[in-house]
């Protein structure tokens, strides 16, 4: 039986009638209580039904806007937004920035299945606040400021300057931060290379990714290491070590 309530934003007919059947077959949980095709319908489709539904799956471009036009109208989110859209990989990293579910165009049953599954654990009250950090990477490119991060505890939404270093374990990350502070996340530190390397940090370790604007010093021999403004001692493995050092090159020439 049914026990998610679910709406579909997307401008092309298609697009919602392969989701719609998607739900159908795969998702039995889930029932489908409206359709639109665009801002402004699907502004008030949401107005009008908003205290019952679970899940918005919504496009990013309508035929009459972006659906963050949507959101912006709204006063309370206080359902969980999984956006379905054949955005490239810039949007992909966005999303990820922002701890927001997506899922690309052509949808995967399986992806969906697992976007449902992670909507189940409660609507979350800050969904406004990581739909912002979203909206921002959008308008702003290439500028990534602030990242949301699902931690064990919480949703997080920190400062990406301030995260000093990241360390791996198993299949979790302990992000440590300017503050002191840690959090862990239940991803591997793979993807938090791939979401900060071009920002600045470096991984030099299987199990470390460093900021480098936090490095104080690089101690050279056999067992090459970093020493961190937290003064975390953090090893450089040997098969890394001198693609490190020619970046370590290049940074002072800038």
């Amino acid at each position: 039986m049914a026990n998610l309530r679910a709406i579909i934003i997307d401008d092309e007919a298609g697009g919602r009638e392969t989701l719609a059947n998607f739900l159908k077959l795969y998702c039995e949980d889930v029932e489908l209580v409206g359709e639109a095709d665009g801002v402004a319908s699907g502004v008030e489709l949401i107005k009008g039904i908003q205290d019952t539904i679970d899940i918005v799956f919504l496009d990013i471009q309508l035929k009459d806007g972006l659906s963050f036009q949507i959101l912006d109208q709204l006063d309370n989110i206080n359902f969980e937004v999984v956006f379905a859209t054949a955005y490239n990989q810039f949007a992909v990293k966005a999303f990820n920035y922002s701890a927001v579910g997506y899922l690309l165009k052509p949808i995967d049953p399986e992806e969906l299945k697992a976007a449902v599954e992670r909507t189940k654990t409660g609507r979350s009250p800050q969904m406004k606040k990581r739909l912002e950090v979203l909206s921002n990477h959008f308008n702003n490119p290439n500028t990534f400021e602030k990242m949301s991060i699902s931690a064990v505890d919480g949703i997080y939404f920190i400062n990406i300057k301030d995260i000093v270093r990241c360390e791996g374990e198993d299949n979790y990350t302990h992000i440590f931060m300017q503050s002191g502070e840690k959090i862990t996340v239940s991803k591997t530190i793979k993807e938090y290379e791939k979401l900060l390397t071009p920002v600045n940090f470096y991984r030099v370790h299987k199990s470390h990714v460093v900021n480098l604007n936090y490095m104080m010093k690089f101690v050279k021999g056999e067992g090459g290491y970093l020493v961190m403004e937290d003064g975390r001692m953090i090893e450089v493995s040997r098969r890394r070590r001198a693609a490190f050092m020619e970046k370590l090159r290049k940074l002072q020439q800038t």
